[in-house]
């Protein structure tokens, strides 16, 4: 997931001259990623659930994935359908020569911190499962 934020989206808009083309790449790839890591949570979730019982909703680690698939949950369906909505209602012009332009950077900001929280959750995870660092 971390390549997607961290590595792959900067180079996109690095690389093309069309920003709206490295934008919608970008954005594709994100929903994908947010796919699988709604998946791959409910899986983890089940997992504790039916290995630990009752014991898995007094774990930390049940509480940080469920966490991190809420603020997924949140990014996939409430702030990038609004992202995209900006962009739509921009059209055919890009939307950051519009009016819209600060509502889509604080929109954009928002997601950005929200991907942020998510990887240092991950990466707590990670290493609290003592298998992240060995």
């Amino acid at each position: 997931m971390w390549s997607i934020g961290y590595m792959v989206a900067p180079v996109l808009f690095a690389n093309l001259a069309d920003r709206q083309l490295a934008g919608l790449l970008a954005g594709k790839m994100f929903a994908l990623i947010g796919w699988l890591g709604l998946g791959c949570a409910a899986y983890l979730l089940i997992f504790l659930v039916v290995r630990g019982g009752v014991r898995a909703f007094r774990s930390a680690m049940f509480w940080l994935i469920l966490v991190m698939m809420l603020l997924t949950a949140a990014s996939q369906f409430g702030i990038q359908p609004l992202m995209a909505q900006l962009k739509a209602n921009a059209w055919p012009r890009e939307v950051m020569e519009t009016v819209l332009r600060d509502r889509f950077a604080a929109w954009h900001g928002i997601s950005s911190i929200l991907y942020l929280v998510q990887s240092m959750l991950g990466l707590w995870v990670v290493v609290w499962s003592g298998r992240g660092l060995k």
